[in-house]
């Protein structure tokens, strides 16, 4: 298993792409915009996935601000094969709190399950788990 990335939302995108790459030295890795269902996205880090986890930071359009309880958004893990591995987590007593899926607004398969004490772990199906990396089915 490997951790991806880590999700933050923020008030304002730029002043949050600033700090991280000019406080912290990280890099701008990519951005995307979704209009349709109001939400832009950045992603920074060190280096990119699979070799480096990343920190995903999301705007959701209109929102300047969240208490910090509602900051944290989830951690991510991969998968090989979502189905099968929501099977398993199931199988084991996890609560899968979003069935398998396409993201909305794109085509990447992911499921969400809820760790015991209420925070959210996202999976994404990749198929790039070599050498025993992300979780196997």
């Amino acid at each position: 298993m490997r951790i991806l990335h880590t999700m933050l939302r923020v008030g304002d995108l730029q002043r949050s792409i600033d700090f991280y790459t000019n406080v912290l030295g990280m890099k701008l890795l990519r951005t995307s915009d979704n209009p349709e269902y109001k939400y832009k996205l950045a992603f920074l880090g060190y280096g990119s996935n699979p070799d480096h986890a990343e920190l995903e930071l999301t705007y959701n359009y209109g929102t300047d601000s969240y208490d910090m309880g509602t900051a944290y958004g989830h951690i991510a893990i991969s998968a090989d094969d979502i189905y099968a591995t929501c099977d398993t987590v199931r199988a084991a007593g996890g609560n899968i709190t979003r069935e398998p899926g396409p993201v909305k607004g794109g085509t990447t398969v992911i499921a969400f399950i809820t760790d015991p004490d209420g925070y959210k772990v996202e999976l994404i199906e990749r198929k790039d788990n070599a050498a025993g990396a992300g979780l196997s089915s």
